[in-house]
């Protein structure tokens, strides 16, 4: 979805500037053209060369350089920029930014741009720290630009602190979600549950399932990148949480049935990629369980159908089967009313439960289409494709 989109990735001069290297590539993994402006401090901690072997475009370092045809360089590099990412960005470039300094190719680039702003801070603790750099920061967030961190932690001086550069990850996520921001889903609240529920036997043991959460979170990660304001219910995960996303956490599956109900009136889609548990124990033992017999009957009964039971304008579930795939999907879209349900085999090879790779086939109402093998996060994409056809056809 962001193929043929283009960030302008500022470097200045941090020795975290190394991290900006991983950023480019990730981008560009996506499908994003990076153009790489560099401060002359920044090219102290890093050499060009390495910037342009990973975004195979020119690196920018001077904005007086000869150029093979007219035109202005910041100008164009300004126009062309759907977002601006400064990352690191030092205590020195976060003046400049809020004094309106343009005095290189970089500085020059941000006060010429209409696009998003997402800047990454990164110095020494006591310069974070200091009066005069969180009212820098103040008066950038009041006139729209992102910042992203910094982290806590060890610093280059060896001190630890507030200073130290956000992770890759969350500075790339809330690149993404600036690109998104006009996104086929912008302005849309989309609800999604993930992970397997745990119905405790008694304070040590649970009923549980095999739910890793993963397309859960790639559902939700993707919403986001799509300007969806995106809240995601989740269940036993060892998963993150994903940046830019609201998490609620529960256990069990009246739980999940709770937070669902307090939620879903305010969406405009629900799917619902958690592995809800059918039944939990009658009873909770208020102790551990001994082991004093060779056999343990346990009494168990239904939970609550979620899916069921809730009115939403898009609702799409999940159908995990070892057996009978296509017609027990069917039989779930019809019985729970569903708009669309994605079906898979949790028995067939690169599928299931903790893989990073899902096949899945997809069903309506009026018919069904299969995937091939493919990652999550491209499985997510695919399905959101269809909740936005069926926000159209609903006129929503």
């Amino acid at each position: 979805m962001f193929e043929g989109r283009t960030v302008v990735l500022g470097v200045t001069g941090s020795i975290s500037a190394y991290k900006t290297v991983d950023l480019a590539s990730k981008l560009v993994q996506r499908g994003i053209k990076v153009d790489v402006v560099m401060t002359e401090a920044a090219t102290k901690f890093v050499a060009p060369l390495t910037f342009q072997s990973v975004t195979h475009r020119q690196v920018f370092t001077n904005m007086f350089a000869e150029v093979s045809a007219f035109e202005i360089e910041h100008i164009a590099l300004a126009e062309r920029a759907d977002v601006v990412a400064i990352v690191p960005a030092t205590a020195n470039t976060i003046s400049k930014l809020t004094a309106g300094l343009a005095d290189n190719l970089l500085t020059c680039v941000v006060l010429a741009t209409q696009a998003p702003v997402v800047l990454a801070p990164a110095m020494d603790r006591g310069m974070y720290a200091n009066q005069i750099t969180q009212e820098n920061l103040d008066k950038l967030r009041s006139r729209g630009f992102i910042v992203v961190g910094p982290a806590h932690g060890r610093l280059a001086s060896g001190l630890e602190g507030w200073g130290r550069l956000a992770e890759v990850e969350e500075i790339l996520a809330e690149i993404l979600k600036a690109l998104g921001r006009n996104g086929d889903l912008a302005g849309r609240k989309v609800l999604i549950t993930a992970g397997g529920t745990q119905e405790p036997l008694d304070p040590v043991r649970y009923i549980g399932n095999y739910s890793s959460g993963r397309m859960g979170f790639a559902l939700a990660e993707a919403a986001r990148d799509r300007g969806a304001k995106v809240t995601l219910i989740a269940a036993a995960t060892s998963l993150p949480p994903p940046y830019g996303v609201e998490v609620i956490r529960v256990q069990t599956a009246l739980q999940m049935r709770e937070a669902v109900l307090q939620e879903v009136p305010r969406a405009d889609a629900l799917i619902m990629a958690a592995a809800v548990a059918d039944f939990r124990p009658k009873t909770i033992s208020g102790g551990k369980i001994k082991r004093r017999l060779e056999t343990l009957t346990l009494e168990l009964v239904a939970t609550p159908d979620i899916l069921a039971e809730v009115t939403v304008p898009i609702k799409v579930g999940f159908a995990a089967e070892s057996e009978d795939l296509l017609q027990n999907a069917q039989r779930k879209l019809k019985e729970k009313g569903l708009d669309l349900i994605v079906a898979n085999d949790i028995t067939a090879p690169e599928s299931g439960f903790g893989a990073d790779t899902n096949k899945v086939t997809l069903l309506n109402g009026r018919g069904e289409a299969e995937l091939p093998v493919m990652p999550k996060s491209e499985v997510a994409h695919r399905v959101l494709d269809r909740v936005v056809q069926l926000l159209a056809e609903k006129g929503r």
